[in-house]
């Protein structure tokens, strides 16, 4: 369990210095949005939360940062924010300058696309530590649900994984039971089983999902934890 799990790309990150930049940028590219989101709740502009991050990121693969990171307790989504917040200390004009002039492509971000997910944002009082949590949160859970429905729609269940989707965490009622079984031409029964290893396969993903981003197996469990809290479940 233990070798196989330092194959996870965070560790493959510590372990190999500047060698992983390609692990580190699939990373950064996949969770580039909560630092986006960030920046906007601390006050920055779009056009300024839009700098930091891709100078951040550009000074991130550049400097190789993550020889400093607590290899007895590193969780990426740990390090990634306390990184950013010590790059958001340094003048604004100087995240520009790396962005534009760093002598490194920009990673592939929809910066227009994270501001039209940033308005439809809760107004409420989240801090921007909280919004950075939940959002971290909700991005992972979309990588895994895109992932899982990518694996049912190439094995020909689309419309199985559409029908049960809403129901990945908890038992559906049994009028609901009989609406799908109904609509999809299976038995109720045989819809329960179908249930049953969706939810179980949804568990495998999530689990090995957040594997990535840590170096440790004892914290994927209370990263699970930490997603609960930060969605407010």
């Amino acid at each position: 369990m233990k070798d196989a799990f330092r194959t996870t790309r965070w560790s493959i990150v510590l372990s190999a210095g500047r060698e992983s930049a390609p692990a580190l940028a699939e990373l950064c590219t996949a969770y580039w949005y909560p630092l986006y989101a960030y920046a906007r709740r601390k006050g920055r502009s779009p056009e300024e939360a839009e700098d930091l991050t891709q100078g951040f990121f550009a000074e991130l693969l550049a400097k190789n940062w993550v020889v400093a990171a607590d290899r007895e307790k590193g969780r990426f989504r740990a390090f990634l924010l306390t990184a950013f917040k010590r790059h958001m200390g340094h003048e604004r004009a100087k995240a520009r300058a790396v962005k534009r002039g760093g002598g490194r492509a920009p990673l592939p971000l929809d910066f227009e696309d994270g501001e039209r997910r940033y308005s439809l944002e809760p107004t409420h009082d989240l801090t921007p530590d909280r919004i950075y949590d939940r959002r971290w949160a909700l991005t992972l859970l979309g990588r895994v649900l895109d992932g899982l429905e990518a694996e049912m729609c190439a094995s020909g269940r689309a419309d199985l994984f559409a029908a049960l989707r809403p129901h990945l965490t908890g038992e559906p009622d049994a009028a609901a039971y009989r609406e799908i079984a109904a609509r999809l031409g299976m038995s109720e029964g045989g819809l329960k089983t179908a249930a049953h290893r969706l939810r179980s396969r949804y568990r495998d993903r999530l689990r090995a999902e957040i594997a990535d981003t840590v170096t440790d197996p004892a914290d994927v469990e209370p990263e699970i934890r930490h997603l609960l809290e930060a969605l407010g479940a």
